[in-house]
């Protein structure tokens, strides 16, 4: 490069390839020394020369001593290549040194245009802006050189503009820009998304001929690539005849950059078949690109070229190793590449601590920053964040608190980023006080952060608070997009606001803002789990008629939906639309699938779609349980548990419940004992109140009435409305009247609106005969205007269901329906007379 090596003493710089036709410049000062030179300063100047260019620069500047001793004339040509060399090193301080030299020696020298423009250089080099910039002032002729070496310079410290004004300057004073600055306006170009000058400085690259030269033409692919225009970065790389490594990097990083992963993937094996050798930023973005489409085998297979070609793992191609082996699930790899890396950075610890908050792995993500700040690394804004995601996700709040206190202190906490997780952090621990704080101190408050408080109050349970917020940032400016809507309808939904939620969802489409996947997601899982499976239903017909794919998580919540509405027919409809997307490779989607089919009538299916699945785990079997439990099916159930504990699959709370349910339903007493005995004893697991529950439905259910109220009086637990009144039920069988007036007194104060309470208690004094008392107790829930829900069944014809209510005549078929009841009924007795006599 002409900014890096020894500047010519009596030549013009040449702005033009060896095959193109000259173009007449401005000519620039020629650089010639002050006398001629003696053999001796000859001599002396080779040395010298010879000894900057091996970086001995020590040595060089001993025998510059010497020629001060000797009184040998120092010209400006001694002077220039020991300032070569301080640039080859970025040797700041002896630069310095010999400045400070030139000085001294009076202005024969500091104001020679040799030694001005090498001074530039040298501090343009050494990245000393104010210094090069002052010097470059004060240039009276500035040539090829100096502009270039200040134009680099603007560009690597990020003062774009200033580096294209420089361009311009430099061609409107008759420099004609050369190899080595083109690059550099490209650079700027793509760093501020100026495509129409990057053109014109493409045209002009193209007018004087540059565009053989492959360190242009790289540019070229770089700047559009940058800019997202792939089709222009393909025609340049396409013209390219004698294409280098760097040149394929430029289009393999565009690719990646514009998402086109598929694409950087075929440019890399294109290299690799025409004999180019990668480098280590070949393979850092081959293998990003791998891990955004996590095609693994491919990523291994970029890590194995890696280590056959030798090629040091430092901190470029070690941090892309890690990101690919934590984006594929293979923290394991990633340590084993961060454990080999000799020179780790603060971006490396970063990437291992992001892997393993990723993967659940969060007291790993906390050993490593703990790690990471006894070996003296400074914590920066991603790594704060990345353990304010970590304290989030396990609900920490206390290391939430350090983490913001350490913000504090290095006054951090006005970075938008990490305001924005500290409230993220508050918000999911539950604490949207401290998030508001936060979010008040904050100066430049921009949609992510609003967005952020929007969602902490939303996820807090505090609907209300989280539409008011929404408004209020529209108050002061800031417009909502998608994701802000999104929050405040699943707020609505998490409070069971289901109305509300729906028309916000039709205001939003009112004012043209498009719902995504998520919003449609979150509205059928919202509408299924409040019990509106109907709805949720349509609302997933309504998001394919527009085009919108369903994932994963949709399909899982239509599932549940069926079975709230007990709709086989739906279930089989939202299958066969799973096995035409290909969506049965997802454990989580059969395994929603068994349990839609069990809850839905259908074992038999449910069955096998379980025995479908070769490598089980947890929730598939809790499925199959629950679905024997469901039907009363005992044995199947304690079947399966036994397969899953050949199989060394530790049960949770989920299993338990399945199987004490299922004994309960089975009047397996003893068996029932036994589970719930292992469950303690066995599994170390503490009983919730719905196992206790379990348990004492079942001992009032099979007759063990004294039994049962000696369960609930040991129990640790307070018992809720349910299980006092399986209690009050049993009171009816073993005509405990005493027990039951007892009960209900306590179940009247914890449901007073409760009429089935009143039955139990009424149908306990009807059993004795006590008439009065039932009567009485009629009364009193007619003053209190307490009506019994009735009992509700419905069945599905085609696309449509039809609900029936005891007493219920709103039907359109009503009479047709109460006909053919009356005949049934009509030959159930005819039946049952003929068998009577027969």
């Amino acid at each position: 490069m002409a900014s890096s090596s020894p500047l010519p003493l009596h030549t013009t710089p040449n702005l033009n390839p060896s095959h193109s036709k000259p173009t007449k410049i401005k000519q620039t000062q020629s650089f010639k020394p002050t006398q001629k030179l003696h053999e001796e300063n000859k001599s002396y100047f080779h040395q010298i020369s010879a000894l900057c260019k091996q970086s001995q620069i020590k040595q060089a500047i001993t025998l510059l001593t010497e020629m001060n001793l000797k009184d040998v004339q120092i010209g400006p040509e001694i002077y220039g290549e020991i300032l070569q060399g301080c640039v080859y090193e970025r040797a700041l301080s002896t630069g310095q040194q010999i400045h400070a030299r030139i000085l001294k020696n009076g202005g024969f020298y500091s104001t020679n245009e040799y030694i001005e423009t090498k001074l530039v250089i040298f501090y343009a080099k050494c990245d000393l802006l104010d210094v090069a910039n002052q010097l470059f002032g004060k240039l009276e002729k500035k040539n090829v050189f100096s502009w270039a070496a200040i134009i680099g310079l603007c560009c690597r410290m990020g003062s774009h503009e200033k580096a294209l004004m420089g361009f311009n300057e430099m061609h409107k004073d008759g420099f004609f820009p050369d190899n080595f600055v083109i690059p550099n306006a490209l650079k700027a170009c793509s760093a501020l998304q100026m495509i129409g000058f990057g053109k014109g400085v493409h045209g002009y690259a193209l007018k004087m001929g540059y565009d053989s030269c492959v360190f242009v033409s790289s540019s070229l692919v770089d700047m559009y690539g940058k800019c997202g225009l792939l089709e222009d970065a393909k025609n340049v790389f396409d013209e390219i005849v004698d294409r280098n490594v760097v040149t394929w990097n430029s289009m393999i990083v565009s690719y990646v950059q514009n998402g086109m992963n598929e694409e950087a993937l075929k440019v890399f094996y294109c290299m690799r078949m025409v004999g180019v050798e990668p480098t280590r930023v070949t393979v850092a973005s081959f293998l990003s690109a791998a891990a955004n489409v996590e095609a693994v085998d491919e990523g291994r297979q970029g890590h194995a070229i890696a280590v056959i070609s030798g090629l040091e793992v430092d901190n470029i191609l070690g941090s892309s190793l890690i990101n690919f082996y934590s984006k594929i699930g293979s923290i394991e790899d990633a340590e084993l590449v961060f454990s080999n890396m000799f020179d780790k950075d603060v971006v490396t610890w970063n990437l291992l601590i992001s892997g393993y908050v990723q993967q659940g792995k969060i007291e790993d993500a906390l050993d490593s920053f703990r790690l990471m700040r006894s070996e003296n690394f400074e914590f920066d804004s991603v790594t704060l964040a990345t353990i304010l995601s970590a304290s989030a996700k396990v609900r920490d709040m206390e290391l939430g608190k350090e983490c913001h206190s350490y913000c504090v202190r290095n006054n951090l906490d006005s970075d938008v980023v990490i305001a924005n997780s500290i409230i993220e952090m508050y918000g999911k621990c539950e604490s949207t006080d401290k998030a508001r704080r936060v979010f008040e101190k904050t100066i430049q408050r921009d949609l992510t952060l609003w967005n952020t408080l929007i969602a902490a109050y939303a996820e807090s349970g505090l609907s209300g608070e989280a539409l008011k917020l929404f408004y209020q940032m529209q108050l002061e400016g800031v417009p909502p997009n998608v994701v802000s809507w999104n929050s405040v309808i699943s707020g609505f939904l998490r409070n069971g606001q289901v109305t509300e939620a729906e028309t916000l969802f039709s205001e939003m489409q009112c004012l043209e803002i498009q719902p995504n996947l998520i919003t449609w997601t979150s509205l059928i899982s919202g509408l299924a789990q409040n019990g509106h499976g109907d709805r949720a239903i349509r609302y997933f017909q309504e998001m394919q008629n527009r085009g919108l794919q369903p994932n994963t998580v949709s399909i899982i919540s239509l599932l549940s939906a069926c079975i709230n509405i007990s709709s086989l027919e739906f279930g089989k409809a939202i299958h066969g639309y799973i096995i035409r997307s290909q969506l049965f490779s997802s454990l989580s989607i059969v395994t929603s699938l068994v349990d839609m089919y069990a809850k839905c009538g259908n074992l038999r299916l449910a069955r096998k779609f379980y025995d479908m699945v070769n490598y089980k785990e947890l929730p598939i079997y809790n499925a199959m349980i629950s679905g024997y439990s469901l039907h009363g099916q005992a044995g199947e159930a304690l079947e399966v548990f036994n397969q899953m504990q050949n199989e060394n699959i530790k049960p949770d709370e989920i299993t338990f419940t399945g199987l004490l349910s299922a004994c309960n339903h089975a009047g397996l007493v003893e068996k029932g004992l036994k589970v719930f005995s292992d469950m303690i004893s066995e599994y170390r697991m503490k009983p919730s109140i719905h196992h206790y529950g379990c348990m004492v439905s079942l001992l009032s259910r099979c007759g063990y009435l004294d039994e049962a109220l000696r369960f609930v009086l040991e129990m640790p637990l307070e018992p809720d409305a349910q299980i006092l009144g399986t209690i009050l039920s049993a009171c009816k069988e073993q005509n405990n009247i005493e027990l039951g007036e007892y009960l209900s007194q306590h179940l009247f104060k914890l449901e007073p609106d409760n009429p089935g309470n009143y039955v139990a208690l009424s149908n306990t004094y009807a059993a004795a005969g006590r008439w009065d008392e039932v009567s009485k107790l009629r009364n009193k829930m007619k003053e209190k205007k307490l009506r019994k829900t009735p009992g509700c069944s419905w069945t599905q014809i085609g696309t449509e269901l039809h609900a029936f209510v005891a007493g219920d005549k709103s039907h359109s078929q009503t009479k047709v329906i109460y006909e053919t009841l009356a005949w049934l009924e009509k030959e159930m007795r005819f039946t049952h007379q003929h068998n009577m006599y027969d």
